[in-house]
C-alpha cells in the first residue's frame, strides 16, 4: 500500500510475483498507477491522504468479521497486554506523553508500563 514496490524493491517484489503465479491475488492501493499497479490483479486508486482512513476501515472489517489470526495475535504479539491506567497519550497532553519533565526535557517512563507488571519488568 502506498509504494511502488516493483520499482523500489525489485528483489522483494519477485516473491510477490511468485505468490501470484501460485494463485495469490495482488491488490495495489495507491493514488498513482505505477508498475506495481500494472502487475497487480486490482489497483485501488484512493485519494491522496486517505490511507489512514482506508486502513482504519480495513482493520474495522477484519475485527468485526473476525477475519484475523487469533492464535498468532494472542501468543506472538503484545496485543493481549494492557498499558497502565497512568499512561496518557498525546491527545490528552497537547502533544506530549505522560511523564514529561519540562525542566530536564526528558521522560519518566514509569507510567508507560503494562498493567500488572513492575516497572523495568516489561516484556
Amino acid at each position: 500500500m502506498g509504494s511502488n514496490f516493483a520499482e523500489c524493491h525489485p528483489v522483494g517484489f519477485r516473491w510477490v510475483m511468485k505468490a501470484k503465479e501460485r494463485g495469490c491475488k495482488v491488490i495495489h492501493i495507491d493514488p498513482r498507477f505505477t508498475r506495481t499497479s500494472a502487475m497487480a490483479d486490482l489497483h485501488v486508486a484512493i485519494r491522496s491522504g486517505s490511507d489512514i482512513a482506508f486502513l482504519g476501515g480495513l482493520v474495522n472489517y477484519i475485527i468485526s468479521k473476525e477475519r484475523w489470526f487469533k492464535e498468532y495475535v494472542e501468543h506472538y504479539t503484545n496485543a493481549s497486554t494492557i498499558v497502565s491506567d497512568q499512561f496518557r497519550d498525546t491527545e490528552e497532553l497537547d502533544g506530549l506523553f505522560s511523564g514529561f519533565d519540562a525542566e530536564s526535557r526528558s521522560y519518566d517512563t514509569m507510567s508507560w508500563a503494562y498493567a500488572g507488571t513492575e516497572a523495568g519488568n516489561q516484556r
